[in-house]
């Protein structure tokens, strides 16, 4: 049997950015990546964020379920929060390591008790907000396709120092084809994510707010996360765009005209040890 046909992005749909190709051991299909400066753009200002963008296209070779496409999205928010130091340790480490383990409790005995419990209180309240957005999540994926989300760092909603857009609107989550499991596609994602080696060249943040948005259609019953009918994708700050998609033609555009944006109602407060 054929293999679906990879999707191509050509370079006039994303000006700017220079495409490389790697090529897997086993015929999979290639996954684009990253964007350089041109040699018509100014020197990079000594700010503390970049400002390039990045396009990460990633091609899975077959349908994907709903919930693969919600797993996708809470292993991307916690590695991002951890790349971008807002967590000191990866969320599963972290969670782990807070959970009563002796480790924690010898970091406790050695610092002064006042600073080991407000540190203890922080990591707990950050790990109950973080498991809160991602269980709630799950809910939203269960009642309404969500073919995009954004991960916001720092600022505001409607200008963040840094955003991180998750295209899934390319992917047919309801086809009546067998999916292809959820663990091989992350290991596929996180490939392409590691090979364009996205975050190599952002400056250290200062701790910083972390909001989630998800589009869902607008009857979808959700009454956690709060709709935003008005709410325009930001211009301003870093960007990484992740497009996943499975080599089929993409829903059409009209589809989601009875999307609207959603914002989580907590904001993920990023900590250090």
């Amino acid at each position: 049997m054929a293999a679906p046909e990879q999707e191509v992005l050509s370079p006039a749909a994303a000006p700017g950015l220079q495409w490389c190709e790697e090529s897997e051991e086993t015929h999979a299909p290639q996954i684009g990546l990253l964007e350089t400066t041109s040699a018509q753009e100014p020197p990079i200002s000594p700010e503390p964020f970049c400002r390039r963008d990045c396009l990460v296209p990633v091609v899975f070779p077959g349908p994907v379920s709903q919930e693969g496409c919600c797993r996708f999205t809470c292993e991307l928010l916690k590695h991002i929060m951890y790349q971008r130091q807002q967590l000191p340790l990866p969320y599963e480490h972290l969670k782990h390591f807070y959970r009563k383990s002796p480790q924690a409790e010898d970091m406790v005995k050695k610092k002064p008790r006042a600073s080991a419990e407000a540190s203890n209180r922080t990591c707990q309240q950050t790990l109950a907000e973080l498991e809160s957005v991602l269980s709630h999540l799950e809910g939203l994926f269960a009642r309404t396709l969500v073919p995009r989300v954004l991960i916001l760092i720092g600022g505001s909603v409607v200008s963040p120092k840094e955003f991180y857009e998750i295209d899934l609107s390319r992917l047919a989550p309801n086809s009546m084809d067998q999916s292809l499991s959820t663990a091989a596609c992350l290991r596929r994602l996180f490939r392409a994510i590691f090979v364009a080696d996205a975050f190599s060249e952002l400056q250290s943040p200062p701790l910083m707010g972390t909001i989630v948005m998800a589009q869902g259609h607008r009857d979808c019953g959700e009454d956690w996360f709060r709709p935003k009918l008005n709410y325009r994708v930001p211009i301003r700050g870093h960007k990484l765009t992740v497009t996943l998609s499975c080599g089929r033609p993409p829903i059409p555009v009209t589809a989601w005209e009875d999307y609207i944006w959603f914002q989580a109602p907590v904001t993920l407060k990023g900590f250090h040890e």
